[in-house]
């Protein structure tokens, strides 16, 4: 099978990742732009480059595509861009003809604009570190009351708004496009979630006109190349906290039990009971709240053994936003690990993120007419010092991106090694010049 893949940017998740993932099948042959194309968090991706790279493809079954980064340039530059939907039309139209012409099926995903509450600006445009989350309160209030006060400047209101509705006037586009006929699959996501905003009431609107959105963001390229492995395995979710799955992750919208079984159905799997099931999916799942370490917000952690199952199997640790639960991995690592059964751990950064990556690892392994033990490997290496032994542990030791990060994983790296009964030979380095994400090269 040849699939094609543009990331949403140059992050280790969004490009690294999809490539490692599709190494776990050999008979893959895997099409995806150099990284110096893409963009990052203040570069905007080389949109002409990749516009090359798209239509000169050799023919392929399926191309996963991230929208924002033909038209914007990237996710970040979908929020930052000044440019006129008048001044993108041109750019559409050529996107339009180059799909046309692809005898392929093609997965597309495109952002509805966040709102995010806080006063950051690192990923916003620049006004938002004074004024990010009166703009918040304003598009809640907007949505839930139809009408809004506030102190921001006229002219900075009317600067997002105008920036939205750019945005989501693209997203209708791509919604007639796929009654053209174009797309094999469309999703909107949605992150950072609250019950009211703009964003929220966007996702409606495109829904009544036939769009399907997703609470979710990074993971939705994985959720689709997942989709495009064309066997609905049958997967039963299995919960640490079963009296518990209600609850809401935070940065989302829906509960972890609809986080669960969305990841499942946007992968092309179905959710199954235990006797029927392909593969179990462990979820490690909060009681009352997820935590998160970085943002030291607490919760229960897991107390108790808990025990392979003889049947294959994945795990979502999800007790925890943006890393994993300390308990939970001491207590995964008092089992003897069987490969053969093992289908991938993962911890990444929010809910949907942790479920889709980890879905479309364990899809590959089952799926792979050539097994590649040495991209499944490098794909748990990778998950394990990341989400467990960086952003539980290491990450809180550090004040900015700094080379004793080395140093300070080994007592990780050497857990792992004994889990994994492999030796591990890593290094590390932060691609965005900061403490976010880390780039663990295996």
């Amino acid at each position: 099978m040849k699939i094609a893949f543009l990331p949403i940017d140059n992050r280790p998740v969004c490009y690294t990742m999809p490539k490692i993932i599709a190494g776990i099948d050999s008979d893959i042959e895997f099409y995806i732009p150099e990284r110096k194309f893409l963009g990052g968090l203040t570069k905007t991706a080389d949109k002409n480059a990749l516009l090359v790279w798209l239509e000169k493809l050799p023919k392929v079954d399926a191309i996963v595509l991230s929208l924002d980064t033909l038209v914007y340039g990237g996710l970040i530059p979908s929020r930052r861009g000044s440019e006129t939907l008048g001044e993108l039309e041109a750019k559409l139209d050529k996107i339009k003809v180059i799909l046309k012409s692809k005898e392929a099926k093609i997965y597309a995903v495109s952002s509805i604009m966040r709102i995010s509450n806080n006063n950051f600006n690192e990923e916003e445009k620049d006004y938002w570190s004074e004024y990010g989350k009166k703009i918040f309160k304003y598009s809640y209030e907007l949505h839930k009351n139809g009408v809004a006060e506030t102190d921001v400047p006229k002219e900075i209101i009317e600067d997002y708004l105008s920036t939205r509705k750019r945005n989501f006037e693209i997203n209708k586009r791509y919604i007639e496009w796929q009654k053209e006929g174009i797309f094999e699959t469309l999703v909107f996501s949605k992150d950072d979630c609250a019950s009211y905003g703009l964003n929220v009431q966007e996702a409606e609107e495109l829904q009544k006109l036939g769009g399907f959105t997703k609470t979710g963001a990074d993971e939705i390229p994985l959720s689709l190349l997942s989709r495009a492995i064309d066997k609905k395995l049958k997967i039963c979710p299995i919960y640490t906290e079963p009296t518990c799955t209600d609850l809401i992750s935070n940065y989302e919208d829906v509960s972890i039990s609809k986080s669960v079984n969305g990841q499942i159905e946007l992968a092309g799997c179905e959710v199954s009971n235990y006797e029927e099931a392909d593969l179990i999916l462990y979820v490690n799942n909060f009681k009352v709240n997820q935590g998160e370490i970085v943002m030291k917000q607490t919760t229960e952690a897991f107390c108790g053994d808990f025990k392979f199952p003889q049947k294959p199997f994945m795990i979502a640790d999800v007790r925890f936003a943006n890393g994993a639960d300390n308990n939970f991995v001491n207590s995964m690592f008092k089992n003897e690990l069987n490969n053969d059964i093992f289908y991938g751990y993962s911890a990444w950064n929010t809910s949907a993120n942790t479920l889709g990556s980890l879905i479309c690892g364990a899809k590959f392994k089952f799926c792979a007419k050539k097994f590649n033990k040495l991209n499944f490997d490098k794909l748990q290496i990778t998950r394990f010092l990341d989400d467990w032994g960086y952003q539980a542990n290491v990450r809180q030791q550090l004040s900015s991106p700094d080379s004793k990060i080395s140093k300070l994983m080994e007592p990780y790296e050497e857990k792992l090694e004994i889990f994994l009964n492999k030796k591990i030979d890593v290094r590390y380095s932060f691609p965005w010049n900061r403490l976010f994400e880390v780039e663990v090269w295996v």
